[in-house]
């Protein structure tokens, strides 16, 4: 069963060939984002594996279909880069990860709140240039510290459990509240109220219509003055041109990015050599208390070996024709 991995780099071969690869599943690895311009390399493809910035929309997966293609292989949770209900009418079927490693996403998130907080990134930007003085780099104790988590699933709930071994006061929303969550002794309340409370926010919700800026002036208006958020679930839960005027106004403290809704085009490659295009990404660059990182939450040697063992297990079920973690369109 011939398979071609999209957008593979490196440690996405690495992790691969490292792993236990079912009897018939032939790997090729395509360093190319997945689009209607690469579609064509699929064919003769029975399995097109996915990650989350390969455009898998209707052209797309008519072409895919068009090829051979029968199954969309996602290495990543989320699956809302999928036109499920043309997935569905044209007989592809869709699976995907649904858990690699919380630690790893949850962990980002925390180092996120630490380096912001204790600006770490100033400091050893200026220790390398030969300055010892501590100017600007006060931060505050992490105890006792209203945290507000948006998503309890499993990254939530493990950001919960971190979060609350520093001794921070726990707020949580979620339409479906995890009991785990509550056994730290978090509270549930609507989101306005955990923006009014919160003095640091993090994001871990999937992105859906529902959820899609989640985050916007109108949201932001609610947050305590100087606070803190974090971003490590979806761009597309930020409206980040609001954002911007956030914390040109001060209402918004410190920013923590390892996600952004433009980008598809620009983050897994190195473009050091190329003007940014994007005007947004740009303008946030400039802050001193923004900190983005290129989506690499996930980057951890135990998730990227769990991403695969699972990928290639969802591949002989449903080549076995007992799929498991099945996305339903």
């Amino acid at each position: 069963m011939r398979t071609l991995v999209f957008s593979s780099q490196t440690y996405d071969r690495d992790s691969f060939l490292a792993a236990d690869c079912p009897a018939g599943v032939e790997l090729q690895f395509q360093p190319a984002r997945l689009s209607l311009d690469t579609a064509a390399l699929a064919d003769k493809h029975q399995v097109v594996c996915a990650f989350i910035n390969d455009d898998l929309s209707a052209p797309v997966l008519e072409r895919l279909v068009a090829g051979g293609t029968r199954l969309i292989a996602l290495r990543s949770a989320g699956y809302n880069h999928v036109d499920l209900p043309a997935a569905k009418r044209l007989g592809l079927a869709v699976v995907r990860v649904p858990a690699y490693s919380p630690h790893a996403v949850a962990e980002h998130a925390v180092a996120l709140i630490l380096a912001l907080n204790r600006r770490l990134h100033r400091a050893y930007n200026r220790t390398r240039e030969g300055d010892f003085s501590l100017h600007g780099l006060t931060g505050f104790d992490l105890v006792g510290k209203t945290v507000g988590i948006v998503g309890t699933g499993q990254i939530g709930a493990t950001f919960a459990k971190i979060m609350h071994g520093f001794g921070c006061q726990l707020l949580a929303y979620d339409p479906f509240p995890n009991p785990d969550v509550l056994a730290l002794g978090a509270r549930y309340l609507s989101l306005p109220e955990l923006l009014a409370q919160s003095r640091i926010i993090s994001l871990h919700c999937p992105l859906n219509e529902q959820s899609k800026h989640l985050i916007n002036r109108n949201s932001l208006a609610h947050m305590q003055a100087g606070a803190m958020l974090i971003n490590t679930g979806r761009g597309g839960l930020v409206d980040t041109p609001a954002l911007i005027d956030a914390l040109k106004d001060g209402q918004l403290g410190y920013l923590g990015l390892d996600v952004y809704e433009e980008e598809a085009q620009l983050f897994f490659e190195d473009r050091s050599d190329l003007p940014l295009q994007d005007d947004v990404l740009a303008r946030l660059l400039t802050f001193p208390n923004v900190i983005i990182t290129a989506h690499q939450a996930f980057l951890t040697r135990e998730a990227l070996g769990a991403i695969a063992a699972t990928t290639l297990h969802n591949i002989a079920t449903w080549a076995a024709g007992t799929p498991q973690n099945q996305v339903e369109g």
